[in-house]
């Protein structure tokens, strides 16, 4: 897989004390620390696109259009503690203040049950150091969580985390899942969305993911919110909001203010925004990525101002090298 060796290798993590609570200050100005590797790779292109927006403040709520999308902005409603050594894969709320989460990396994988108040871990599950912990979903009382780098996966008793089994499944690779508590979606890091039977892991049908008529490739961690599969684009701060039906990606969420906030206000050697989780209930976001210190709570906000330039040259991988 092309980029595989870049996005999986294995990093030394040190162990940091859980960030403190204070109010995050959040700005649309950019911020001049770029630390993670995945800053690097795209800091030409938040110049040009955060310059722009610049121009708007994140908590307007009057919509504009570009092509056949909405781009949205967002606020800061809440934060809370995240492992700094999680190399975070998958992100799942569980009801109850309670997150399930996958993490990766050879001899670091696991399965774990968080609580989203304090971030300390209540239940966990290591993995053998032979996998690399990838996407996770909760359907009923069951956890699904796909591994890198091969076509199998394993189902997990949600209450103890106790493993109930492995499945094999038809994705050239494991990388997203997610579920609308019928079927399952799932990514590999290609452009294809997939729609999976939950009992038989076979896949039911596949969906080519475009934004303006670009294949949108490395898609990653994913969540079903509100009828739409909600995906992270591996190696951007964008999360790309998709119809299952046809794969049309209908609006971008665009976080990168969310990285350089918290990069100015605790510095660290993080990674990947990847981690996206939905509380239906409340109606409640929380975002967070490859070993961050903090999980967001946000309030996603249509901006109001139009837009010089593409947003495919920000969110869409074709433009990375």
């Amino acid at each position: 897989m092309a980029g595989g060796s870049r996005k999986k290798r294995i990093i030394r993590s040190t162990t940091r004390p859980a960030p403190s609570m204070a109010p995050h200050p959040m700005t649309n100005t950019l911020l001049p620390s770029y630390r993670s590797k995945c800053e690097r790779r795209v800091l030409p292109l938040v110049l040009g696109l955060l310059s722009v927006l610049a121009l708007f403040h994140v908590t307007s709520k009057t919509a504009f259009r570009v092509s056949s999308q909405q781009l949205y902005s967002f606020v800061v409603v809440n934060e809370f503690p995240h492992d700094p050594g999680a190399f975070t894969q998958g992100l799942v709320y569980g009801g109850n203040d309670t997150l399930f989460e996958s993490t990766g990396l050879y001899g670091q994988s696991s399965v774990r049950q968080v609580h989203l108040q304090t971030g300390q871990i209540q239940a966990l599950h290591e993995m053998n150091r032979s996998y690399f912990g990838e996407g996770l979903t909760l359907l009923g009382e069951r956890l699904f969580q796909v591994m890198w780098m091969t076509n199998t996966g394993f189902v997990y008793n949600r209450s103890n985390l106790t493993k109930l089994g492995m499945f094999t499944h038809d994705m050239k690779d494991g990388w997203g899942l997610a579920t609308d508590g019928k079927v399952i979606f799932g990514s590999d890091g290609t452009s294809t969305l997939y729609t999976i039977n939950s009992k038989t892991m076979k896949v039911l049908g596949k969906a080519t993911v475009t934004s303006n008529g670009y294949q949108v490739s490395r898609l990653n961690e994913l969540e079903y919110i509100n009828g739409e599969v909600w995906a992270n684009v591996w190696m951007s701060d964008c999360i790309a909001r998709i119809s299952p039906r046809d794969g049309i990606v209908r609006g971008w969420i665009l976080l990168q203010n969310l990285r350089q906030g918290l990069l100015s206000s605790v510095p660290t050697d993080i990674d990947c925004l990847n981690g996206i989780a939905w509380d239906e209930e409340k109606k409640r976001l929380f975002v967070t990525g490859k070993l961050w210190p903090k999980l967001y709570e946000i309030e996603v906000q249509p901006v109001k101002t139009h837009l010089q330039g593409s947003v495919e040259d920000l969110c869409l991988s074709r433009y990375w090298s």
